[in-house]
């Protein structure tokens, strides 16, 4: 089992920072690869940003691709989601995820555990 908690979400403007952090413990963390997801209200959940177990490789989908940068600490067992230039349709509840995968293939039906989520909420 890994267990994942979310920390960092709030309220920000729209043009603001935010940093989501994630950390895990119980298996290995650094055997996992991580992404961030998010869901909006009424929306599916997205892959926002994901990165090898190693941290050679990141992945970003062209909505946040410059905004968003994922990293990982693999001797705190913890990853981080940096999102600048922050807009109100990036209001969503994030959640971070590990997969046991390659990142290539990595999308919500792939991962193997997930934490509760964190709010981030983008006021115009």
């Amino acid at each position: 089992q890994v267990q994942l908690v979310e920390s960092g979400g709030g309220l920000v403007q729209a043009g603001g920072s935010l940093r989501l952090s994630c950390a895990a413990s119980g298996r290995t963390f650094s055997n996992y690869a991580m992404g961030w997801f998010r869901q909006a209200p009424g929306k599916e959940r997205e892959l926002v940003a994901a990165i090898s177990w190693s941290g050679d490789s990141t992945y970003y989908p062209d909505s946040v691709k410059g905004r968003f940068t994922i990293s990982r600490d693999n001797t705190k067992n913890t990853v981080y989601l940096q999102m600048n230039s922050l807009k109100p349709e990036d209001t969503a509840v994030y959640y971070c995820a590990a997969d046991i995968g390659q990142i290539e293939f990595m999308n919500e039906y792939t991962m193997d555990y997930w934490g509760k989520g964190t709010l981030v909420t983008v006021s115009s």
